[in-house]
């Protein structure tokens, strides 16, 4: 398509999508690789602490603001025996690790990582098995973390030196189960039985938590969305969300069309609402099934030294897994999910960026050297810290293109956030264009006396550049490209750029 590059955008404080849940912003740390060891734990490396977690680690965590942390799997949770990961570690048992063909020392349980993400202002997402087990190991792993005492599994965990349940509200029922790669997969009927069991039976523990079923594992799946409608229509009186997974990858080098893939994201996000609103009328129900989204990112880089490993080297403890190395293209993709979830604040409430340290990741570590952000660490740092409030639906158009697997996809991808309470507001923008920068206006009549506080940008001439350890060359800059003039903001967002254009009164 040809003609002048534009974008045009509305917002109005009364025009609102809905409050956004901070857990929008949430993370995820599995029995991965080097996620749990040389990620989040290393005794004897310099900056760890008396329990051996990386303080070089949590501050970088804390930096994100990461309200909500999915834990312990992912394809680990399908063969997680709980019992074997508390007590006393020096008599916990070393086991195999299917999923990853890993050897799991059961250093770090669940009570180390409780106490983990009580230090980094984070509460635990808990997944529970049900895989190779099932209803009961679930209600035992439940009284064990929130039953206060007088139990045989509360008065466990107390004899474990944890007085205080741990309180945790949000469960995961398992974890893409329709998954043949997963250990115990099921088909929709027996999952939808098992999960409704399961949630039954916890629910009498602890009516107080809220629980995920597992939705399709990827949009791919020969049965999706039939999945989420056989399974719900067996756990719709007893869950609150069904979860969603989505991994983009960029093989061929289509920059145009990689950028593009948000588009994919939005339409399986309204798959999934449309097909819980289907089984809510079946069901003459009166509540809404939200949408987890609580596996997302770019993951590619990595896919093929991961075969060799699994394949030819098992069975060792915290191999280098998934260890994508994030260029700068990715980061603009990853601001573009962001924008997705904001547009539909409404029924996501939880998302998960997929995984928060060395495994798919923000954050990397060296052995026994320091820790570095990824380009992807940007982006996702932005929306956490600025995107707290109210998702406003803005009126928006903007100049179009077409990729080789989509059609009409605006150049720029915006959304506004509302924070009534700090009388701010911020616009996320990503300029797709890899040519040119485009003009930006957006009405803000609706906020008078709002000026400028920063145009926060990220870009880079090389978009295939990346960050490692001592050399960030993805960071963020500022624009002076942002004026207001009688209630129109007017901006020039730079080619391929991810843009946070902030505003107070």
């Amino acid at each position: 398509m040809t003609g002048k590059k534009y974008a045009k955008m509305v917002i109005d404080k009364d025009f609102k999508i809905s409050k956004i849940d901070k857990r929008i912003y949430g993370s995820f740390i599995e029995h991965l690789g080097r996620a749990v060891y040389e990620g989040i734990y290393q005794p004897g490396h310099p900056t760890a602490d008396e329990n051996g977690f990386r303080k070089d680690v949590m501050d970088l965590v804390k930096e994100l603001q990461v309200p909500i942390i999915r834990y312990p799997g992912g394809n680990f949770v399908s063969n997680f025996y709980w019992e074997d990961s508390v007590g006393p570690v020096e008599q916990r048992p070393k086991r195999l690790e299917l999923a990853w063909r890993s050897l799991e020392p059961n250093e770090i349980g669940v009570n180390e990582f409780s106490k983990w993400c009580k230090e980094v202002n984070s509460e635990i997402m808990m997944a529970v098995n049900l895989g190779t087990r099932g209803v009961a190991d679930a209600c035992s792993l439940l009284e064990y973390c929130n039953h206060p005492s007088g139990t045989k599994y509360s008065d466990l965990r107390i004899s474990h030196g944890v007085k205080q349940p741990h309180g945790i509200k949000t469960w995961c029922l398992g974890n893409e189960m329709d998954g043949p790669w997963q250990v115990g997969s099921k088909t929709p009927v027996e999952y939808g039985r098992i999960a409704s069991e399961t949630a039954k039976a916890m629910k009498l523990i602890d009516p107080s938590i809220e629980l995920v079923s597992c939705g399709s594992s990827n949009t791919g799946m020969p049965t999706f969305p039939q999945w989420e409608a056989t399974t719900l229509e067996h756990t719709y009186d007893y869950v609150d969300y069904v979860s969603l997974h989505q991994y983009f990858g960029n093989p061929d080098h289509d920059t145009k069309n990689f950028l593009a893939r948000s588009v994919e994201m939005d339409h399986f996000i309204r798959t999934v609402i449309a097909t819980c609103d289907f089984v809510k009328a079946k069901k003459r129900g009166s509540k809404n099934i939200n949408l987890s989204f609580d596996e997302w990112n770019v993951w590619f880089h990595s896919n093929e030294s991961d075969q060799d490993t699994m394949a030819n080297h098992p069975w060792q403890k915290a191999p280098a897994l998934l260890e994508d190395v994030y260029t700068f293209e990715d980061a603009l993709l990853v601001g573009l999910m962001l924008i997705t979830f904001l547009k539909h604040a409404d029924r996501v409430k939880i998302a998960c960026l997929a995984q928060l340290v060395n495994v798919i990741a923000p954050i990397m570590t060296e052995t026994d050297g320091g820790a570095w952000k990824q380009t992807i660490f940007y982006p996702y740092l932005h929306a956490s810290i600025y995107g707290r409030g109210t998702a406003l639906q803005p009126v928006f158009d903007s100049s179009r293109h077409d990729t080789k697997e989509y059609t009409d996809v605006t150049d720029v991808d915006a959304v506004a956030v509302y924070n009534e309470e700090a009388e701010e507001v911020t616009i996320f923008a990503v300029n797709r264009d890899l040519e040119e920068g485009i003009p930006m206006e957006c009405d803000i009549r609706s906020f008078p006396g709002y000026q400028i506080l920063e145009h926060i940008v990220l870009e880079s001439d090389d978009l295939k550049a990346s960050n490692g350890p001592g050399k960030e060359r993805v960071v963020p800059g500022h624009s002076a490209n942002s004026r207001v003039e009688d209630g129109i903001l007017k901006t020039v967002l730079n080619r391929a750029s991810w843009n946070v254009i902030r505003l107070k009164k």
